[in-house]
């Protein structure tokens, strides 16, 4: 166990608590000597007949070395004499070197074969450093001190002499295949193509990366290094990326679209994606102050940004990378997008989770912490290996088996993630309209990726007209949302929809799509977690458009979203979207039917966050305003609500006590006036008595959406 966790914070380069290495000072003389003789004996059969693929000589030099010490050892576990304090002393300190010397050749074996190259000189040092450590022990090793035969003396004395002349050695071979990795680099830089057979030479018999799983393998090593990577190490994040982009176009130059990747890529997604619907029907509630305000889920590494408010750092780094330079949940303005890891938080979180049996990684997810790779610039040469693969993807895309477009759309879709170059020429090369054509296919993979890499090129300005001109397409992302195949296809359909309708022309257009509206507000009353967050989302964007207002009534989503203002995870937003609806006399009726709708806004103001309070103020303000005498008195007769406003006055947000001033003013204008509570509002808001609404249909709601569109 010890040497796994020294693996993985090697693995991520960071160092492992001291504690793995050092030997127990309680163990007897004899017992420290059978450990250290069972550890040397495990480390040499486990790597002395193993071929690595790297760092052959250095690797076999450290094993001999071992070698000689198990030797050593087993002789003085068979005599059972007293060792002196100073030899003790060697022997822990040769417990400490046995590990690390586990760890490095553990190393060797299990990390991608690009990662060791492109490490070469650095793992020689830790060899080398290695090599001068046992050096230094056999230096100040009692020798004399100890009973020894005369064959073991002089397998030590050997080793001692050996040590001494220890240099660092760098592998010609080793170094070779270096510099030929970056000459393929430095061509995708220029401009040029490598050529086919030489990238086959190189990569499959050279390195001996012969099959899909392996490049699948070398890729997520490498992608796992670039969210690991720290400032001071090399190479950078961005020439990373470029070789990620070389491996992936290898991956497909090379092995074509095999059928079988369906099951080890896309059919592992699948996986994690059902065991976490499964959590989240059978699993506990979850604290909403543990909860990402952006993604809903758990946070696994929270940190606080400059307005003080804390979010899972994968979500928060999205949200930055998408041009984004305010708070989500307070709008704020940043004056910086420093991340400090909040520490108190996490604790809290893992104590939790302990307590109620939910799994908590120590260390930020993979799969969150996907994302964040995109966060590090792309070189030139990524970008032209990028669009070599995406060459390839539409190629299969366009004239691809069934399972060989799956393929293609799930590698768009990881493709599309990856930055807004990526994005452009994505839909530059023309893969919308194959896109398009997999959203009605009978495979379940195929249209799930298909419209997550639409949602994924959708982030991108440019191509939310590319989308919504391509004949068809706007109705096929509708028929997903109503008709998927799978939970996460419709909700990507939901997403994608709400990422169109931020450009205010498409939302009429969205929302006159016969079975849009509709499926958004069953997905809003029905819907998973995520699922009511993308929809209620939409929906608020398609209820900024004026022209919106009936089909928001007809198509029930008014029912929706008063009935949303119970779920503690999309009340803010379903009451920005009713305080725009309200302000048409048609909506103002449509929810002052609903039997729930004012006392639900109440429940807002009473325990809805500070921007949650000013959306349901501002909501029953317009329905008083456009609902005429009897939604008027409606709101006026229900019960707390004069404190509640009261409360507002003083404790509100600006906007929210502007809000608070003018609905009190409407109640002492109708005939309930003195049953209201008699609040005075003058002195405050006098200079607020002649003001008249905004003119713009939006301009009075607050709702900073906490979500930006999820790319995924």
């Amino acid at each position: 166990m010890a040497s796994a966790a020294i693996f993985s914070s090697l693995r991520r380069r960071r160092p492992p608590s001291l504690n793995a290495f050092l030997a127990r000072v309680n163990l007897t003389d004899s017992a420290l000597l059978k450990t250290l003789t069972v550890v040397s004996s495990e480390l040499v059969s486990s790597f002395s007949g193993k071929s690595l693929p790297f760092q052959v000589k250095n690797s076999r030099s450290l094993i001999r070395k071992l070698e000689t010490f198990l030797v050593l050892l087993e002789y003085l576990c068979d005599s059972s004499s007293n060792l002196p304090s100073t030899a003790l002393l060697c022997f822990k300190e040769l417990h400490l070197l046995l590990y690390r010397s586990k760890t490095l050749l553990d190393y060797c074996s299990q990390s991608s074969k690009l990662w060791l190259l492109l490490q070469n000189h650095s793992i020689s040092g830790h060899f080398h450093d290695l090599h001068l450590e046992i050096s230094t022990l056999l230096d100040v090793f009692p020798l004399n001190e100890l009973c020894l035969s005369e064959d073991v003396r002089e397998h030590i004395e050997l080793l001692q002499n050996q040590s001494r002349r220890a240099k660092l050695f760098v592998d010609k071979h080793d170094e070779t295949l270096r510099l030929k990795l970056f000459s393929f680099l430095n061509e995708f830089e220029s401009g040029r193509v490598p050529n086919l057979v030489e990238l086959r030479l190189f990569f499959v018999e050279r390195l001996g990366i012969r099959d899909v799983k392996s490049f699948r393998f070398e890729i997520e090593f490498l992608e796992e290094q670039i969210v690991n990577q720290e400032c001071d190490i090399e190479p950078t994040a961005s020439v990373l990326n470029g070789f990620v982009a070389l491996a992936r176009y290898c991956r497909f130059l090379l092995f074509g679209f095999e059928e079988d990747e369906v099951e080890l890529g896309i059919g592992e997604n699948k996986k994690l994606k059902r065991r976490s619907q499964e959590n989240e029907e059978t699993s506990v509630t979850i604290p909403k102050d543990f909860c990402c305000p952006i993604s809903l889920d758990l946070m696994r590494d929270p940190v606080i940004i400059w307005s003080g408010q804390t979010y899972d750092r994968a979500s928060i780094s999205r949200w930055m990378q998408e041009g984004h330079s305010s708070c989500p949940k307070t709008g704020q303005n940043l004056a910086h997008n420093n991340l400090v890891p909040n520490r108190a938080l996490r604790n809290l979180i893992l104590h939790w989770c302990n307590a109620h049996g939910v799994p908590y990684d120590t260390t930020p997810s993979s799969e969150s912490n996907y994302d964040t790779f995109a966060a590090s610039s792309a070189s030139k040469a990524a970008i032209e290996a990028n669009k070599a693969t995406t060459a390839l993807l539409i190629e299969q895309l366009a004239n691809g088996s069934q399972s060989s477009q799956a393929v293609a759309a799930l590698e768009v879709r990881l493709l599309a993630k990856t930055g807004k170059e990526n994005r452009a020429y994505i839909a530059e090369a023309g893969a919308i309209p194959h896109l398009k054509a997999l959203l009605s296919s009978p495979s379940a993979i195929a249209q799930e990726n298909s419209v997550t890499a639409m949602l994924n090129l959708s982030i991108y300005d440019k191509n939310k007209s590319r989308i919504m001109d391509e004949n068809g397409c706007l109705g096929s992302i509708v028929e997903v949302l109503r008709f998927g195949h799978t939970t996460e296809a419709r909700e990507n359909a939901a997403a994608t929809l709400f990422s169109l309708s931020a450009v205010h022309d498409y939302k009429k257009r969205i929302a006159n799509v016969n079975g849009a509206v509709e499926a958004l507000a069953g997905l809003l009353s029905e819907g998973t977690q995520r699922g009511k967050k993308d929809a209620v989302t939409a929906l608020f964007n398609l209820s900024t458009h004026m022209d919106n207002c009936a089909r928001m009534i007809e198509s029930g989503a008014v029912k929706a979203l008063v009935e949303a203002l119970g779920s503690e995870i999309v009340a803010e937003e379903a009451s920005g979207a009713l305080a725009l609806i309200v302000r048409q006399p048609v909506g103002a009726e449509a929810v002052g039917s609903e039997e729930t709708a004012v006392a639900g806004l109440i429940q807002m103001m009473r325990c809805g966050t500070p921007r949650g309070k000013e959306n349901a103020v501002a909501a029953l303000l317009e329905l008083c305003r456009s609902g005429g005498a009897s939604a008027t008195q409606r709101v006026v007769k229900a019960p707390a609500l004069a404190g509640l406003v009261q409360g507002l006055l003083f404790t509100g947000t600006k906007r929210a006590r502007r809000k608070a001033a003018s609905l009190a003013r409407v109640f002492q204008r109708c005939e309930n006036a003195l049953h209201f509570g008699g609040i005075d509002v003058g002195y405050a808001f006098a200079g607020n008595s002649g003001a008249s609404r905004d003119s713009s249909f939006g301009g009075d709601v607050s709702v900073q959406i906490p979500i930006s569109v999820p790319v995924l």
